[in-house]
């Protein structure tokens, strides 16, 4: 997929890996340098309109199988589909800027509605769905794997939940106060001479 300004996308498909688009590749790079992506781990990384067609490639698979993935017709309707999300976006960013995974992957979906191809936006929303509860359930497994610190509260023992509440005023001058009825144990503590 080549992509001129903002303004017009070519409309034929660049190959990364193809020696002969190189430098029609190289171009598209320099034009989208000014687009990011915000993953959702919060990571920055360079906007990639390659991984929008692979995405689509991969719900099309889905609904029509392998078979699919030698259709010309199928990779034509990919690359039309690409362009016309790629355009979606940077209309919405003309000077630059930077998209949230989501919002690109709405835009997907968008797309394959507005091209008629519900069975695959289908496949398509289903699978985001999926990988959604997945992440869920991992962060949620993640999230109890992690250590757990308690204090002593009021003589029960309790889970220390990082906003220190337990730590009330009255607790913290106990605390004060029998620190400094405690003799002075450091080492290091200089003594008048």
């Amino acid at each position: 997929m080549q992509i001129a300004p903002a303004s017009s996308v070519s409309s034929s498909f660049i190959n990364p890996t193809d020696s002969t688009d190189a430098s029609k590749s190289a171009a598209l790079n320099a034009s989208l340098s000014h687009y990011q992506i915000i993953r959702r781990n919060g990571a920055v990384v360079p906007f990639e309109p390659a991984k929008i067609a692979v995405a689509m490639m991969k719900a099309f698979l889905a609904v029509h199988g392998t078979q699919g993935a030698a259709s010309a017709s199928v990779r034509e309707t990919v690359d039309q589909l690409t362009q016309a999300v790629v355009r979606a976006l940077l209309r919405s960013r003309p000077g630059g800027g930077t998209f949230h995974i989501e919002d690109i992957q709405d835009q997907v979906e968008l797309g394959l509605m507005r091209g008629s191809h519900h069975e695959v936006a289908r496949a398509y929303v289903l699978y985001r769905e999926r990988r959604t509860q997945e992440r869920a359930t991992h962060k949620e497994q993640q999230v109890a794997s992690e250590p757990q610190f308690h204090v002593i509260d009021k003589g029960e023992r309790v889970v220390l939940d990082g906003s220190l509440a337990i730590l009330d005023g009255s607790s913290l001058r106990r605390i004060g106060a029998r620190r400094s009825s405690r003799p002075n144990t450091d080492r290091n503590h200089a003594k008048p001479v």
